[in-house]
């Protein structure tokens, strides 16, 4: 696997480095050697925070952890992704596009452990829609006290929704066609 490790507020040490590379290298056996995996490690204050992202063909892995401690980051990041590759097994892997990303091995393992649990849908919630500005439906996600609003844009006439980011500020998701 190719790796990008960058660091925000964090001097991405030789240390640190290897570590990254050890532990994301246990995932090889899943992908092929071309696989890029991109690095993201920050630190504000007391929080250690490492974002890493795995493009594959038509999907995207992506798990991100925060801690006290860097290694410990690290250590948990490698844990989810794992998870997720294991969980979503057989929706990752399409055999027409799976020789692309994910190695020979991972593609013809025999699935023994039990299978994870299915995707659920148990709810679904119909409601009109009205054309409304990105600020007005913020303000409108915010008094319902959700994290995510999906409006009809009054400027762009499409569906968007607005989101509450982690660090407070808000994220609009517009399609693109």
């Amino acid at each position: 696997m190719r790796y990008t490790i960058t660091g925000r507020n964090i001097e991405v040490t030789p240390g640190l480095k290897a570590a990254v590379e050890k532990k994301i290298g246990k995932l090889e056996h899943f992908f092929t050697p071309e696989t890029e995996v991109i690095v993201a490690l920050s630190a504000q204050k007391d929080k250690q925070t490492i974002e890493v992202t795995i493009p594959v063909k038509g999907n995207t892995i992506r798990a991100e952890e925060t801690s006290t401690d860097m290694y410990v980051s690290i250590d948990l990041v490698e844990e989810i992704i794992e998870r997720q590759i294991r969980r979503y097994r057989k929706k990752l892997i399409d055999k027409k596009q799976a020789a692309v990303s994910f190695s020979q091995a991972f593609i013809e393992e025999d699935a023994d452990e039990a299978p994870e649990d299915e995707i659920q849908i148990v709810k679904t919630k119909k409601f009109a829609i009205k054309p409304t500005i990105p600020e007005e439906a913020c303000l409108q996600m915010e008094m319902l006290g959700h994290n995510f609003y999906v409006f009809l844009n009054a400027e762009t006439d499409q569906v968007n929704v607005v989101y509450k980011r982690k660090n407070g500020t808000y994220g609009l998701i517009e399609p693109e066609f």
